[in-house]
This record gives structure tokens, sequence and C-alpha cells, in this order.
């Protein structure tokens, strides 16, 4: 007989979702209390557990901005795919597959948006994942030199830009854990120099390719003989991540005790920005230089947003800040759904924009915004009392950013947004939905809130929250292997606990001041190291084996989708088997293991589109045993929330099944089934 452990309320997270099952959520600990509702700020989410377990919360005066931070977390999970034991996950782009990814779906081109955002999960996995797939896995593979996939480049991570080393240091800042980021070194050395044959010696300067910098069609590449693949030229975007990551490499280095090492990258990082400064930047602004053509080496005249990304960085000097006010100029990148992508006074602005996907000149792209939003933070901490920007400015950014991520209403991102009108350009059915292309959570969390992970044991809190706010709070945000918490309240009365800001680590108040002022916090320690699990029911490309079968597929609801590694609960795109349309009572999904299997832990998530495809009252979940179907013990399955069912002795099979059963008769459907175990 098998036996089912009867899982508690903070024991059942499955463990697809990322923490162990004593780490469910964070503990309630010390006196403190907590101030916001998750429950209420989850309504309506899929697997609510998993939110719980893993993301900062956060209560804002402000609908339009805490409702696409919460709407930017569910689309991050759906990104999250898991591709076999050899690469683990890894974050998606698009929801669909494309021609141009590497082996599992991987695109390096937002790669380094995608870790600053999942920086502040709870569970690393995730991330660690991900890293080694685009350093040591099928992501650092080779790739075909062609025209459709970068002629100029021999391995996927090196397809498109990508600031990776930064990205390792600001995740490290967040977890503490230093020892993995320092055990990357020669991977992220190796990408730094990856780079090389893109570097002219006598400018000191690499070069790009706008498309491979992720930017099709845009001002400096239609002033080329071919806007869509040409254009060449030296660009603030590939030097700036070249500097970032040499700046970042060296702060490892120092870690590990290679002085001289470090000092060789800080000399190649300084010689980067002093050439960047000569080169690039035009009067107060960083421009394209085209690379052939060009003898003079003097760049475009029009002004890109890319040459705001100096400021990501830390790399543009105090002489450069005038830069800014172009930002909030009506000519210039300014526009209600901005910022534009080239100034409104460049001859380019909007050229074809109308003539299809994927045009950079002008349309307003988040990729873009993420980064413009990040620079404009690290400029207001860093210089503050400069003329050209305020606090203001990015709250008004911020928000304009959220409110244009709709769609009839709801909560929606797209590929790129018109500037001025509320309608996304590109916005293919089946392919641009919930695109993760850019970042929103971590630009609430690192700058409108102010949480700024630091390199050594301590946090800064310096909120760019708009003086005019009365309230704000954020709840376990994981950082250093601790709980922190902050609050503000300016007069006691909206949360009760005091006027003022509060400061918290597990619970406990450790720092309180009457205003919003930066303040630096010790914190000490690192987050643990999770176990490594595998799923032995996941097929990613749908080929071989596990075979998923069904009795009845629905149109376009294909059984492998149960298994593909995806998980997320969308009409279009879709990733599920449904039965919608059977003739029968009752339909099965199947799944055959080319060898047999030991099952200790099924996860099951059901697909309920709230019309025809409805939860199951019940299910029956089967193993096949010699040539006969054994039932496994099950519970009624709860709108919204993953079937889990957890054995106290594994069996062994080569072959699963699941029976959703409605006592209408009614359609069912699967989005996931998965059978994880440890790492052998």
């Amino acid at each position: 007989m098998v036996r089912r452990s009867l899982l508690t309320a903070a024991t059942a997270v499955a463990l697809l979702a990322g923490v162990l099952p004593a780490a469910a959520a964070p503990p309630d600990t010390g006196t403190g209390a907590r101030l916001i509702d998750r429950d209420a700020k989850l309504d309506g989410f899929v697997d609510p557990a998993w939110y719980r377990a893993n993301i900062p919360f956060v209560d804002l005066p402000d609908a339009e901005i805490e409702d696409t931070y919460y709407y930017r977390w569910r689309t991050f999970k759906e990104a999250l795919k898991y591709t076999g034991p050899e690469d683990g996950w890894i974050v998606s782009e698009f929801l669909g597959p494309v021609g141009y990814s590497a082996p599992g779906g991987g695109i390096s081109a937002a790669a380094g948006h995608h870790l600053y955002e999942g920086r502040w999960l709870r569970d690393t996995r995730y991330l660690d994942d991900y890293l080694d797939y685009w350093l040591t896995g099928s992501g650092s593979g080779p790739k075909p030199p062609t025209e459709e996939l970068n002629p100029n480049t021999t391995d996927w991570a090196h397809q498109y830009s990508f600031w990776v080393a930064d990205a390792v240091v600001a995740r490290a800042s967040v977890d503490g854990r230093w020892d993995r980021a320092t055990a990357l070194l020669p991977e992220l050395v190796e990408q730094w120099e990856g780079w090389d044959p893109q570097f002219d010696p006598e400018l000191g300067l690499y070069w790009q390719t706008p498309v491979w910098d992720a930017m099709e069609y845009t001002a400096s590449s239609y002033q080329s003989d071919d806007p869509y693949h040409g254009g060449e030229g030296f660009r603030p975007t590939i030097n700036a991540y070249q500097y970032g990551d040499a700046k970042a490499i060296a702060s490892l280095l120092r870690r590990t005790g290679d002085l001289d090492g470090a000092a060789d990258f800080e000399s190649r990082a300084a010689e980067l920005q002093s050439n960047v400064e000569s080169r690039l930047r035009d009067g107060d602004f960083y421009k394209h230089v085209m690379r052939d053509g060009n003898p003079a080496r003097e760049p475009i005249a029009d002004r890109e947003q890319i040459g705001f990304v100096p400021w990501y960085f830390g790399m543009a000097p105090p002489e450069a800040d005038a830069a800014w006010s172009r930002l909030t100029d009506p000519q210039g990148f300014a526009a209600p759904h901005g910022p534009t992508t080239v100034e409104r006074r460049s001859p380019w602005y909007l050229h074809e924009a109308e003539r299809g996907c994927c045009h950079w000149s002008g349309p307003s792209w988040p990729y873009a915004t993420s980064q413009t939003l990040t620079a404009l933070a690290n400029q207001l901490q860093d210089r503050p009392d400069q003329p050209f920007v305020d606090r203001q400015d990015y709250y008004d950014l911020l928000r304009g950013y959220a409110s244009t991520q709709r769609k009839d209403g709801h909560p929606y991102v797209a590929e790129a947004h018109h500037p001025d009108e509320d309608r996304w350009l590109y916005d293919s059915p089946g392919h641009s939905e919930d695109y993760n292309h850019s970042t929103f959570t971590d630009l609430v969390l690192s700058g409108l809130l102010g949480i700024r992970p630091q390199q050594d044991d301590t946090v800064r809190i310096a909120p760019l929250a708009p003086t005019g706010w009365d309230h704000f709070a954020v709840e376990e945000v994981p950082y250093r292997g601790h709980d922190l918490s902050a609050s503000w309240d300016r007069d006691g009365t909206h949360y009760g606990q005091g006027a003022g800001l509060r400061i918290s680590l597990d619970g406990v108040e450790v720092h309180r001041q009457a205003d919003l002022s930066p303040v630096t916090v010790p914190v000490t320690g690192s987050a643990s190291e999770p176990p490594r699990l595998v799923d032995d029911l996941v097929n990613a490309d749908g080929t071989g084996f596990p075979e998923a079968t069904a009795s009845y597929a629905g149109e376009s609801d294909d059984a492998w989708e149960a298994i593909d590694g995806q998980d997320f609960h969308l009409d279009v795109p879709g990733t599920r088997w449904t039965n919608h349309g059977s003739p029968n009572r009752t339909d099965h999904l199947q799944i055959d293991s080319a060898e047999p299997i030991d099952v200790s832990d099924v996860r099951i998530s059901f697909y309920d589109d709230g019309n025809g495809v409805r939860t199951p009252d019940s299910y029956r979940l089967q193993y096949r045993r010699d040539d006969e179907w054994v039932d496994l013990p099950t519970s009624p399955p709860r709108p919204g929330e993953p079937s889990r069912v957890v054995l106290d002795q594994p069996v062994r099979t080569d072959a699963l099944r699941v029976t959703p059963l409605r006592e209408d008769g009614g359609a069912v459907g699967i989005t996931a089934l998965q059978s994880w175990r440890p790492a052998r």
C-alpha cells in the first residue's frame, strides 16, 4: 500500500515553487507584525503560494505602480522555464519558441535585465541555473555565425550584447553568496574577452551592430546601406557594458586576493571610460559613431536613448550630467508613453515605425526605459544636487512606464509602445504577450523604495519616493539570508507603528528615523544553498522521451505542452493540454519515460480559463506496475492552486497517468505535470 504524506499549509508549497518545505514562507520572528495583507495583494493569482514564498511585498499609495509591480512578478514567473537536468532553469524572453534562440530557448539580449529582476527572488536556484546556462551550459555553446544569428560571433552568449559580470555582482550584493560569484570568475573573464574581435585598438573602443545590441532599425542603422543588419559603430551600450563588467570583475578579483588582476581590470575600465569620453561624448550627450565610411570618426547628429546607458554603470562624470535635461525636453525624449528611443527633433523620429516590428526609431521600448530608469536612479543617488533631474522626475517616468503597461484596462506588456498614443505598436498575438524584455520590480525596489544593495556587509536605504507620499511599505525582501522590511508613515496613523521610517530585519526593528534621508544599516550573512532538484517528466523540446499522449486533445492543446517545462495560465499563447471538445466522458494524460523512474513528489497544475475548461472536482493519479495501472492517493484540487502528491516511499515506474474528473462532464486541462526528486 502506498501512503501519502500529509502536508501542513507551510509545507504544501511545491518544490517547483523553489523553496524548501521548511522555508515555505519567511518566518514570523521578533516582535514586528506584517503590515501588508499578502492575500489581498495576490487576489486572483494562480499559485499564490509561490509568490508568498518568493517575492518582496509592497504597499504603495500609487495603485498604477503597485498593480504593475505584482503583474510583473507574474510575468517573470511565467518566463521561468525548466529545461531539464543538464541546464535546469532559464528565464525566457518570449513565452513561445522562436527560431533564433539558444538551445532550450534562452536569448541573451535581455539576460542582464533578467538577472537584475530575478535577484530579488528568495529561491536562488532559478538564477543559479540561468547563470550557469550562459557561462558554462548550453547558452555558452557554439552558434553558427550566420546573418540571421549574428555573423560576428560564434557562441550564443555573444549573440547579443550582455552585461553579465555586472549583473553577477548586483545579484551577489543581494544574496551575499560571494563564493559563488567569485567561482564564476574564469567564465566571466572569458565572456569579457569574447568581445575582443570587436575591439578597435586604435580607438580603444568596441563596436557593435545595432541589431545585435538588441535594437533593430535605429536612427544610426538607418544611416547605413542596411537599416536592419547594418550601422556597425562604436556605441555607448557595448562600451558601457564592457566597462561595467570590467569593474565587476575587478571587484570579484579583489575578493579572491588577486590584487594584480584587479588592478589590471580597473586599468582596462579606466582606459575604456577615457576613450568613451573623448570619442563618444558629443557635447553633453553620448552618441553612436559609425565604424565604416567615417574616417574622421564623427558621431551621428542624432541623440538616441542609448546615450543614458553610461549612468547605468556609474561611468559618466559630472561634466556629462547636462544630458539629463534631454529626458524631460518636449523636443527631446519626453513623451506620455516614453521615453522615446530617439529625440523628437531627429529626422528619423518614428521613421517607418508603423511598418511593422521592430523599429527603435522613436517607439517606446520597455527594454530601453528600464535602462534609463536604472541609470536615472544611479544619478539621483550619486549626484542628487545636480540641477537637471530630481526624484519627482524619477517618479513621473516610473509612473508613466507603469501606466503604459496596460491593454484594455488591464496590466499588459508587449514589445514596444507608441510614445504618444495609448496603443502597443508591436504586439503580435501568440508572440508578444507578457514580453519579458525589461525590468520593473527592480525599479520599484532599488529605485522608488531605495533598497540599494551594497558589496560590504550593509544595505543602504535611500528612497526616491515622492516627498508628498505619507506612507509606503516593503516587506520580506530576501537580503543576505534575512527578511528585510522598511516602512514609511509620516504621522504614524497609517500603519499604527509610529511615525517615520522604520527598518526591520527578521521582524526586529533595527533603525527608525523621522525623515526619508538615506541611511546605511549593517547586515551580515548570506542566502542558504538550496538542494538541487530534477523533474523526470520534462521534455522541453518535445522530441523523444518522456513522451506525452492523451486519450483526446483539444485543438492547439497538445499533450506535450504539459511537460514542456513551462507553467503559465494564458489563453494565448498556451502551454497546456486540454480535452476541450472531447466526445468522451473522461480523458487522461499519460507520460511514458524511456527508463523506469522513482516517483515520490508529483505536482499537477490544472488549467482553468473560467469558461469551458475548469478545475476538476477530483482526479486519479496512477502509475504503471507491470501491465496494470495502480492508483496513488489524491486530494480534491483547489482552483488556482497546484495539486501535489508526496509519497513516503517512492514508486518505480515507466509511466504516469492523470485522469481529471468533473461531475458535470465538462472540459479539463493541465498546464504542468512534474515529478520532482533530489539531484543525484
